[in-house]
């Protein structure tokens, strides 16, 4: 297939069905894992398989509602009590609601600056774009540290996740 891409918001709408696909074929393993492969103390940048995948989890969320204009205070996957299964299928629909937000929205839109807040209160402006990319990025990084912190645990059988793969599969 001979991919052309011929506007931002093409390449966008391209950049979030992938998150999705990758997060999709994460989460699908994830939840044939048992509870102490998940919560397993592994040294990265959270201390679990899980609390990286609740951190992806938090960050889509955050930055999904950040353009819809709404800003949280509080990690929302800390007063979460649900199950693996509950929390991935949480990250796909923050994935597809990112999916939704590009194909239902246009240019314009897509280049329109927003202000939003940090968690801390500081006021930030960016082009709605701006911060798409900014998160599909953020989660491509969190799966990189899941993957490496599955081979760690002796996880065989990791999906391949990488952007090609994705465009390979199309």
């Amino acid at each position: 297939m001979n991919i052309i891409i011929t506007s931002m918001k093409e390449l966008l709408l391209k950049y979030t069905r992938y998150n999705h696909w990758a997060n999709e074929r994460i989460c699908l393993l994830l939840t044939s894992l048992p509870a102490e492969i998940l919560d397993k103390e592994i040294k990265s940048s959270f201390t679990s398989i899980r609390k990286t995948l609740y951190h992806l989890w938090d960050a889509e969320l955050i930055w999904i509602e950040r353009i819809n204009g709404f800003s949280f205070d509080k990690w929302p996957s800390e007063s979460f009590d649900g199950d693996i299964v509950e929390a991935t299928q949480l990250i796909l629909t923050n994935s597809n609601r990112f999916s939704d937000l590009v194909s239902n929205n246009d240019e314009e839109y897509l280049n329109k600056r927003i202000s939003y807040q940090n968690m801390k209160g500081d006021e930030f402006n960016n082009p709605v774009w701006e911060l798409i990319m900014h998160c599909m990025n953020h989660s491509t990084f969190h799966r990189g540290q899941i993957v490496t912190m599955l081979r760690e645990a002796d996880v065989k059988d990791i999906p391949g996740t990488d952007l090609i793969l994705y465009y390979r599969s199309l």
